[in-house]
């Protein structure tokens, strides 16, 4: 948890400069830029997670992979590195985009489905997530063949679940107790 914590406050911190400096949707684009790069990448995983890789190797190699990075975005790395929090990369980045949405007006909607939601679906979620939330919102879907079926909608603080992986456990716990 205190994970996640900091990196809200490094977010928070780059977003707030980012606006100062009036470069915000270039950040954003940034951060976007190293979600889907981390996210095609188990070795950039795997050496941003390692205790064993040098932070000097990690710099070095992050400046490398995002060498069309602003400035803001590079000075964000020479801080996780001076912090030793690198393995962090990734929530800032997530936390930064939510949190420049959030200031823009709008919201994003995390839909985790076991498998790929068509365009009528997401059109369909879209609409329903605005008019409970009053915003505009954009849809990110992420695929886990873990939850059999159904979905998981995270908006803001707001979790819904309704998959089949969920209502099992459910099942389990319940059979269980009554033993």
């Amino acid at each position: 948890m205190s994970d996640s914590r900091a990196a809200t406050r490094y977010a928070k911190a780059v977003l707030d400069f980012a606006m100062e400096q009036k470069a915000a949707d270039k950040v954003e684009k940034d951060m976007k830029d190293i979600i889907a790069t981390i996210a095609e990448s188990n070795e950039l995983k795997q050496v941003l997670s390692s205790p064993v890789v040098k932070s000097e190797i990690k710099k070095a190699s992050l400046k490398a992979i995002f060498k069309d990075g602003g400035q803001i975005t590079m000075g964000l790395l020479d801080t996780l590195m001076a912090n030793k929090r690198l393995d962090l990369l990734n929530e800032v980045a997530l936390k930064y985009i939510a949190q420049y949405e959030q200031r823009k007006g709008e919201d994003v909607a995390y839909v985790t489905s076991a498998v790929p939601l068509t365009k009528a679906l997401e059109d369909k979620i879209l609409a329903q997530v605005a008019s409970l939330t009053g915003k505009k919102v954009t849809l990110e879907n992420k695929v886990d063949e873990a939850l059999v079926g159904g979905f998981v909608l995270r908006v803001g603080d707001l979790q819904y679940d309704a998959s089949v992986a969920s209502k099992l456990k459910s099942l389990k716990r319940e059979f269980t107790n009554s033993l």
